[in-house]
């Protein structure tokens, strides 16, 4: 296949894309198979990409077995001066003997793109503070050793500044504003009373591609939601981050403001292996948002007391809620088995548990079609997923029966989708707001930000609740999240949640990067480090218990923090 057809495959929406290890029996298995194609490799070639048209998936089911819950990307959605100053970050900005902006360091944001017409992002003398901007939805040049999209260079977005019409230059828009806004809330210059936390450093931007047909159908994404992105395409976006910064041999801080409920929840999915990988990196620091469902009914969990037991899973369906997706994980020593009742009271029975079981069931009195999946042992913690979907689902209560088959834990945990992924009327009757942090922040080693208000001092309600299924207590800490002031592409606006607590939270660890790394006090400075030293720092209640699920280790005051590193 020469290069076009290679592209033209590549990005067709029937095409998927799987993630796998870069071993001998995967290379083996994309020689043997034509209808494979492998393209570049991530993680130092830890992984490689693989793309397939959806015809033909079985191959991969055929080779993978129930590893094709490891290999299949994740869908995952989106998560805005005083909240700085609540932060600490003015205060060393306005250290006088610190000096401390973001100068020489890197800022990457994967997300929804970029308005890099905004003034936030250009200098004075009309040039952007915009090093790189690719954008995964554009077909064209893409970046070297990459396979879609197109990549801009600060070169072509300044010649495009100077004219009347930019767009017709560097088409690349931001349309959902969110990357955008988190960009101007870690790097934006000062406009007023608005200015980023590290206003002196550059960007670095990936707009992602959103998730392909297939993905989409599998994990039951609603049609009318467009902000859904694969997780092999943040992957993607971060590699390319990291290749930018090696080039121009500078520190980065990398903001993922994104997140799913899809996963295991534990760090051993890819994804999350991959993010853990990075944050070891020299220079580099990985922040991620928690997410915003500790409110949202979306998670419960249960014990069964021994084989031969069963609890039961409640979920309330409001009128015209669509399909509902989902997933149920226990620990590698129990298996599992369930059963679906509907709220007319039609059964499909009790399904064994057989690693790779997929039955579909349609009802009879009912429009609802019901489908069960196992897949274990699952890569990494050999634990089981048993996933339930249910296509035009009845107003009503719905039952999922979960059976005792093989028990010495017991423990289950089910999550619904994220909010938006999800009708609002469908939530757990008997939810936990206990392990709603969404993946990646789950994975071993980020930073995992949750938010508050600073004005009262008050965790933001909606802020996820740790800990990980690891089990590993998260939070890390909190930072300002709620009525965050930034820019977006139609003007100055406002942003409450995680995803602007975590840009905080970058923009704090690129000052600590220029600290370290580009001013000599720690070239080694990375995510491992800024964690710590973030940590140390925090303002702790007297009156609460620290670490905690829901602050972690308190409030994030990087001037205490930076007192702390000059101490260590």
């Amino acid at each position: 296949m020469d290069n076009n057809a290679f592209y033209d495959f590549i990005n067709d929406p029937e095409t998927s894309v799987f993630i796998l290890r870069n071993n001998e029996s995967t290379r083996e298995f994309i020689r043997n198979t034509p209808e494979v194609f492998s393209s570049h490799e991530l993680g130092s070639g830890r992984y490689i990409m693989i793309y397939i048209n959806r015809d033909n998936i079985d191959l991969i089911i055929q080779d993978l077995g129930t590893g094709i819950v490891s290999a299949t990307p994740l869908v995952l959605g989106l998560l805005g001066r005083q909240s700085l100053e609540a932060a600490g970050i003015i205060q060393v900005q306005q250290q006088p003997f610190l000096d401390l902006r973001g100068q020489g360091v890197l800022v990457g944001i994967v997300d929804t793109g970029i308005d890099y017409t905004s003034s936030a992002f250009i200098y004075e003398d009309g040039t952007s503070k915009i090093q790189f901007l690719f954008d995964q939805t554009i077909r064209g040049i893409p970046p070297e050793n990459f396979f879609i999209g197109t990549e801009y260079t600060k070169e072509q977005i300044d010649a495009a500044l100077q004219t009347d019409n930019p767009f017709d230059i560097v088409p690349s828009r931001d349309e959902v504003g969110h990357g955008t806004f988190l960009a101007s809330v870690v790097a934006g210059r000062e406009e007023g009373d608005l200015i980023g936390a590290a206003p002196d450093a550059e960007l670095i931007v990936v707009k992602l591609k959103p998730a392909r047909n297939y993905i989409r159908e599998v994990f039951l994404i609603p049609p009318d939601q467009p902000n859904a992105y694969e997780s092999t395409s943040v992957m993607v976006g971060i590699e390319y981050i990291l290749n930018k910064a090696q080039q121009l041999r500078r520190p980065v801080a990398i903001c993922i403001g994104l997140g799913t409920n899809m996963g295991s929840h534990d760090g051993f999915s890819l994804f999350e292996e991959y993010l853990s990988m990075v944050s070891n990196f020299r220079g580099v620091c990985l922040c991620t948002a928690i997410g915003n469902e500790s409110e949202a009914r979306h998670h419960t969990q249960g014990v069964i007391p021994e084989t031969g037991a069963f609890e039961e899973i409640e979920i309330r369906a409001g009128d015209d809620v669509g399909d509902i997706y989902l997933n149920i994980w226990n620990t590698a020593s129990d298996r599992m088995e369930v059963a679906v009742r509907s709220p007319t009271g039609e059964l499909v029975g009790r399904v064994p548990a057989k690693a790779g079981t997929v039955l579909t069931s349609r009802l009879i009195l009912e429009r609802a079609i019901v489908t069960i999946e196992y897949y274990f042992p699952v890569e990494g913690s050999g634990g089981q997923v048993s996933i339930v979907k249910i296509q035009n689902a009845t107003p009503g209560i719905w039952t999922v029966i979960v059976y005792g088959d093989i028990i010495l834990d017991g423990v289950f945990h089910s999550w619904l989708p994220i909010t938006g992924f999800v009708a609002p009327s469908v939530e757990f009757l008997s939810p936990t707001p206990y392990y709603t942090m969404v993946v990646p922040s789950t994975a071993i080693g980020v930073i995992a930000v949750g938010a508050f208000d600073e004005t009262t001092n008050t965790l933001y309600p909606r802020s996820s609740w740790g800990p990980t299924r690891l089990p590993l207590m998260a939070p890390d800490f909190v930072a300002p999240g709620v009525g965050v002031r930034g820019v977006y592409p139609i003007g100055p606006g406002e942003m409450n949640g995680t995803s602007v607590a975590c840009a905080i939270a970058t923009g704090a660890c690129a000052l600590m990067l220029q600290w370290g790394v580009v001013e000599g006090n720690d070239p080694s400075f990375s995510t491992y480090q800024a964690r710590a030293f973030i940590i140390r720092g925090c303002t702790r209640d007297p009156a609460r218990t620290y670490p905690n699920t829901q602050w972690g280790y308190g409030r994030l005051n990087l001037i205490q923090s930076y007192n702390v590193m000059r101490g260590a």
